[in-house]
């Protein structure tokens, strides 16, 4: 028969000086001991593998200690030898997982009207008393709030928030948090030292990264790589034994997102298939790390938010400099909604696939504010030209190098009027410039043939109809009027107008302003024109020369220096009309 005995119990600390990470508990503990202000009943609450149990039996034996009670037992009375090995007659163990029932508690209930055997306290440790059914809360409730001088009870859960609030006003509670890194990294190069095993510092930061703050976890983890490499613990044999992804696999990924290779991603999800990886896990792992890179750009290298050795987080804060924040950013978002959809998917390499290449595509991606001010995104990295693959969308690269404005300027487009021409005939610019309108790329219009619509003759319809909606600040609706042909007939009235001002001609204000004009309700009828409409009344096929004022007002739209960076960013944008404000001005 085997007398081994697991790390995780071999090593359990048996007081509280040997605990981690619980500095608050263990302080506040002590000090109710020796001042002898000890509760009649506790509420432990934390993580799995943080210590709830293995202090509770530490209080056990603190109280009962033949030299005590004191915060410091002696380990070697009978006392303390029964509660460690778990023997104690007066310390009572209960799994509520198992004894969840009202007459498990019931029964509890009378144990508690009985003194010790033999020690100073009788100690109920409950453990995962979340558990517990409410009636057999309420069945314990009375003997919680006022039992006996010489019982206390100590209830430990990982959800606090399940113990109804009846019982936790009766009850002291203690948080436990998670174990620091270093610490956790700390007491396994001590446990190594006694078991005589050769550790490297990557090895441990890796069993200390599966625990995620859990002892219990990572010496679990400890236990399982010493029976597969032996004595000597390498940070690659420890990954391949736990199915972790190590920093090399994942900089593929930011190599692939760095060069904005598409096909590298697909090779990737590949070669998980290929070799039987959980791509969930994967998926997970990628999140971690790029968390851990967005943490390393902000923070910097050597930081106590990233749960890695020196030589990882050096390696992190080299990779991190090459993106920026936002896009580190926009990369975990991604990740995040991936790995939720991944739980539920029925094709998950399909997913993860289309995943990859939403991180591609999104580190093309420039802001609205970018865009508009013309300016390359605030990124460390070196402009690179995409895949020609990569490029065919249409999207805009955040990697290919931006045109300047002399260039851009200096070559428009064939069918676009020149703006540095016009530009250098203009005068400058004033607060008074006309205002800009850019339409969706189009052919535009020669440059003999009018930039805007024909003025409606005076005193007809028309002209009324576009001044009645000016007076009453419906600007959009006599836009649309002074851009339509309107037909005037016995049964009604019709308006010929480009697709783009159609909604607005069907508009209640056109409608009641019509029937104020002509005294009457008259009926509307919008008919959509192939092209720009001609607002006179002369026909669609009549066109008027633009006036001096007209090209005036063109020469110094275009003249505007915001107008030619938008022009640049948008190569296939045109000015159609120039409006003067001062036309619609009441």
């Amino acid at each position: 028969m085997s007398n081994y005995q697991v790390i995780a119990r071999k090593y359990r600390p048996q007081s509280f000086g040997e605990l981690i990470g619980q500095g608050p508990v263990k302080v506040t503990l002590e000090n109710a001991i020796t001042q002898r202000r000890i509760a009649h009943g506790y509420i432990f609450a934390g993580q799995r593998g943080t210590g709830k149990t293995t202090v509770a039996r530490i209080m056990a034996r603190c109280l009962n200690c033949f030299e005590g009670p004191t915060p410091h037992p002696c380990g070697k009375c009978a006392s303390c030898r029964e509660i460690a090995s778990g023997s104690a007659i007066d310390v009572i163990e209960i799994d509520a997982a198992s004894n969840r029932g009202i007459n498990e508690m019931r029964e509890l209930r009378e144990n508690v009207r009985f003194r010790p055997a033999r020690d100073r306290y009788k100690v109920f440790i409950v453990d995962e008393a979340h558990q517990i059914t409410n009636e057999a809360f309420n069945a314990l409730l009375k003997t919680l709030e006022e039992p006996p001088e010489w019982v206390v009870f100590i209830l430990c859960t990982t959800e606090t928030h399940k113990i109804p609030t009846t019982i936790a006003s009766r009850c002291q509670q203690f948080s436990f948090r998670s174990v620091d890194f270093e610490e956790l990294v700390g007491r396994m190069q001590w446990i190594c030292g006694e078991e005589g095993i050769t550790a490297d510092d990557d090895a441990l930061a890796v069993l200390a990264q599966v625990g995620e703050g859990s002892v219990r976890d990572s010496l679990s983890a400890l236990d399982q790589a010493i029976a597969c490499c032996g004595t000597t613990l390498a940070a690659q044999d420890v990954r391949d034994l736990l199915g972790l992804f190590s920093l090399d696999t994942m900089g593929e990924v930011t190599a692939a997102l760095e060069a904005g290779d598409s096909r590298k991603m697909l090779d990737l999800v590949q070669e998980l298939e290929r070799n039987g990886r959980s791509l969930q896990h994967f998926c997970r792992e990628l999140a971690r790390y790029l968390r851990n890179l967005l943490v390393a750009r902000i923070a910097g290298p050597n930081t106590r938010l990233i749960a890695a050795s020196p030589t990882e987080q050096a390696k992190l804060a080299e990779v991190s400099s090459r993106f920026s924040e936002e896009d580190l950013t926009r990369y975990l978002h991604l990740t995040l909604e991936l790995f939720k959809e991944l739980q539920y998917a029925l094709q998950p390499r399909l997913l993860l696939e289309l995943g990859l290449l939403r991180l591609v595509y999104a580190g093309r991606m420039v802001s609205l504010e970018q865009a508009l001010a013309g300016g390359a995104p605030p990124s460390p990295v070196a402009p690179k030209a995409p895949p020609a693959a990569a490029g065919s969308g249409g999207a805009t690269s955040r990697f290919a190098p931006r045109p300047s404005v002399a260039s851009t300027s200096a070559a428009p487009p064939p069918s676009a009027p020149a703006p540095a021409a016009a530009a250098s005939a203009a005068p400058p610019f004033t607060p008074t410039a006309p205002r800009t309108t850019a339409a969706r790329p189009a052919a535009p219009p020669p440059p003999s043939e009018p930039a805007g619509p024909l003025p409606a003759p005076p005193g007809s319809l028309q002209d009324r109809l576009t001044q009645t909606l000016v007076e009453a600040g419906r600007k959009m609706s006599a836009d649309a009027v002074a851009h339509a042909e309107l037909v005037q007939a016995p049964d009604g009235i019709t308006f010929r107008a480009p697709k783009e001002f159609s909604l607005s001609l069907r508009s209640a204000e056109i409608q009641k302003a019509v029937a104020a004009l002509l005294g009457r309700p008259t009926k509307i009828t919008v008919e959509v024109a192939e092209g720009r409409a001609s607002a006179s009344a002369a026909g669609p096929s009549a066109k008027a020369a633009p006036t001096p004022e007209e090209n005036e007002a063109m020469e110094r739209a275009l003249a505007n220096p915001d107008v030619q960076r938008f022009q640049e960013l948008f190569p296939g944008s045109q000015v159609r009309r120039v409006d003067d404000l001062k036309n619609y001005e009441v």
